[in-house]
Order: C-alpha cells, then sequence, then structure tokens
C-alpha cells in the first residue's frame, strides 16, 4: 500500500499563492498515478488535478486551470500543487491520492487505492 503526506498548507490572502507537497512510499508508489483533490466545509470532495505515473499526462478541473499547476519528481517520489491566483472559494481541506489507474482519479474520489490526512487551505479576502 501507499503512504501519503500532505504539507504545506496555510493561510494566504486573495490573490496569493501556495505550494502543496505530497511525498509517497511504499514499494509500488513511483507507478502510481497521483491526484490532489479538495472539499470545503459542507461540501462533497472535488477533483482538482491529476498526473500520471511518468508525469507525462495532466488533467485540471475547470476552476483551477491556468492558475494551478500539478507536477512530481520521481526521485524524490514527491507531488506538488502549485497554487497561484488564489481565491476564497479555493479554501478547503486538500487531500492527495494515489491510484494505478490514472482516469479513475481523474473521474473522482469514490474508490481510490490510498489518501493523505489532508491540509488545510485558507484564503482570505
Amino acid at each position: 500500500q501507499v503512504q501519503l503526506v500532505e504539507s504545506g498548507g496555510g493561510l494566504v490572502q486573495a490573490g496569493g499563492s501556495l505550494r502543496l507537497s505530497c511525498a509517497a512510499s511504499g514499494r509500488t508508489s513511483s507507478s502510481y498515478a497521483m491526484g490532489w483533490f479538495r472539499q470545503a466545509p459542507g461540501t462533497e470532495r472535488e477533483f482538482v488535478a491529476s498526473i500520471s505515473w511518468n508525469g507525462g499526462n495532466t488533467y485540471y478541473a475547470d476552476s483551477v486551470k491556468g492558475r494551478f499547476t500539478i507536477s512530481r519528481d520521481r526521485i524524490k517520489n514527491t507531488v506538488y500543487l502549485q497554487m497561484n491566483s488564489l481565491k476564497p472559494e479555493d479554501t478547503a481541506v486538500y487531500f492527495c491520492a494515489a491510484d494505478p489507474n490514472f482516469i479513475a482519479i481523474m473521474r473522482g474520489p469514490t474508490g481510490l487505492a490510498s489518501w493523505g490526512q489532508g491540509t488545510q487551505v485558507t484564503v482570505s479576502s
């Protein structure tokens, strides 16, 4: 099983930037696709971005396209989410997920293989 640990959340003003990190460990973690989801209070967990096992393919939710960038460092076995031009509506707990299937991550949070514990991102207006 893949273990995931997120970091990098915090409080930022609207228009600012944050970079989230997700460190993966486990025998097969380097062959997994990975993604970011977020969940605001009272809402369902929603897809944000995903990246294939080799970094060759990425996919974004329309709400973050052009502002967020997902990347991965295969040597460090870490996935990053660079978030620019943050808006108050980006406020949520951000979760990292891993799964052997890149398409499965794009489809949503149900049934994915591994999850991190989440990191809070708060954007003030």
